[in-house]
């Protein structure tokens, strides 16, 4: 071997030694990461599906003969979808629901209390905008109407601007502001679209303007 192999050898050599080693457990780290990934997408569709199971379990609770769900039940099932998915839209949707019970068994405390979670970290946009309009409306049949309104303070996402102003007008109705809530509805029905359908906003509408003349 002439000293130029040996010395191109040995530079191998060294080279391997250094960055060898290093190349290796780059290599490992990179299958772990693939195979990690893999298995958590695979984990996640376990947990979403093990999610849907349960939230629908808890929608056909209200499949009875009375069409009321069974109390019971409902916090059984919505309380393990908060323990096993925490957080997850499926937890905070289950949420909605016992508070929907709660409300129609006069629980409105239990309501309250169940929408402010939801509220103080929603699991998007939607949801959080959700259940700040019912926790207005549950507050306001706490006779909190002021405090139901600060709530709204601020602009809403497009797809709720209307719905917000609506409720805006009922909030000062309530507390017998009756021109801020006809421009409350009027800004409602400025956000709904040509073919949305207006009906119960125009009545309301119709209703101050009785009342103004």
């Amino acid at each position: 071997m002439s000293s130029t192999e040996d010395e191109q050898l040995a530079s191998l050599k060294d080279w391997w030694q250094r960055n060898g080693k290093p190349l290796a457990t780059g290599v490992l780290l990179a299958a772990v990461v693939v195979l990690g990934w893999n298995a958590w997408h695979k984990y996640q569709g376990n947990q979403s599906q093990g999610a849907s199971n349960l939230y629908q379990a808890l929608l056909e609770t209200t499949l009875t003969p009375t069409g009321q769900p069974d109390a019971g039940k409902v916090a059984e099932l919505a309380g393990k979808l908060k323990s096993e998915y925490g957080g997850s839209a499926y937890a905070q949707y289950a949420g909605l629901f016992v508070a929907k019970v709660a409300v129609d068994t006069g629980k409105l405390a239990d309501a309250a209390a169940e929408l402010k979670t939801i509220l103080d970290k929603p699991a998007d946009a939607t949801l959080g905008e959700i259940a700040r309009q019912r926790l207005a409306r549950v507050m306001a049949a706490q006779n909190k109407a002021e405090e139901a309104l600060k709530l709204l303070e601020g602009d809403a996402d497009k797809a709720f601007q209307a719905s917000r102003e609506e409720l805006k007008g009922d909030l000062l109705v309530q507390l017998g502001r009756s021109d801020e809530a006809y421009a409350a509805y009027k800004n409602a029905k400025a956000a709904l679209s040509d073919d949305a359908a207006v009906g119960s906003l125009q009545l309301k509408l119709d209703d101050l303007a009785k009342g103004d003349a």
